[in-house]
């Protein structure tokens, strides 16, 4: 590997997402290829309904693939048992936590458990990481509050700091931003690029935020009916991939700001 050149930690081949149904298989995406490399920011875009978080299920193994292959570090992602697996991918679904009477300390302690002991106890090393999770997101201070009693912005930053406790190499976040102002939206998007980049972390994250996702993500994955593109956003732009992604009398995409902006 060429000095400066990233490792490879997560890629597809040929991949088709969808669903069983009765035996039944129904295609939602197909020829679905990329690579990503450690400490990138990989932004997941397209309309309602194309697959984001069908792709995003699939990538962490809460459905199955309907072809094509899923590899993780040079393996294939079914070879690994769902412990391995908790130590390579922690995920952050739209999903509400389960139950809301944990406090947030206890909330992010849960990211430890495919280290713990079968009795939950934390390590030393577990309990380092939760404190730097905590600190990272700056939910220290919320530490000995419930989740019911913290706003959805707080919420979300907990729900990383969780991920974060994981430490895992992947991070995979299903539209982390949703209900969230536009001041919370750049903040927690920012905080994912800084981590990426500080923690030589790969995070995937799906978005309806297609303008931060082009300031922000070192690449990007833009589902269409017709085909799924990755490439970084420059390129994206330069190909008018953004500009074919909704109706032009309504929509228009912007190739010199980035921007989208409706027609009047």
């Amino acid at each position: 590997m060429a000095e400066g050149e990233k490792n490879i930690v997560l890629e597809t081949q040929n991949l088709m997402v969808g669903y069983y149904q009765k035996k039944n298989s129904f295609p939602i995406a197909s020829d679905i290829n990329f690579s990503l490399t450690e400490g990138q920011l990989i932004g997941l875009v397209g309309t309602n309904g194309i697959g984001k978080s069908t792709l995003l299920r699939t990538l962490t193994r809460m459905q199955p693939e309907l072809g094509g292959n899923i590899v993780l570090k040079g393996k294939s992602l079914s070879d690994y048992s769902s412990v391995q697996l908790a130590t390579q991918i922690s995920v952050v679904l739209t999903e509400a936590f389960a139950s809301k009477n944990l406090t947030v300390l206890e909330m992010v302690s849960l990211g430890r458990q495919p280290y713990t002991n079968w009795i939950g106890q934390l390590s030393e090393a577990d309990k380092s990481a939760i404190a730097e999770a905590l600190y990272i997101t700056e939910t220290k201070a919320l530490s000995e509050k419930k989740c019911y009693e913290i706003s959805d912005g707080q919420l979300q930053r907990v729900a990383i700091a969780r991920a974060l406790a994981q430490d895992t190499p992947i991070i995979i976040l299903d539209e982390p931003t949703t209900h969230l102002d536009l001041y919370h939206r750049a903040y927690i998007l920012k905080m994912l690029k800084k981590l990426a980049i500080e923690k030589d972390k790969t995070i995937l994250f799906s978005t309806h935020e297609i303008d931060l996702a082009i300031q922000l993500a070192d690449s990007m994955i833009v589902m269409t009916p017709s085909k799924t593109y990755f490439n970084t956003p420059c390129q994206l732009i330069e190909e008018g991939t953004f500009a074919s992604l909704f109706p032009k009398e309504t929509i228009a995409f912007d190739e010199n700001t980035g921007r989208f902006g409706v027609n009047s």
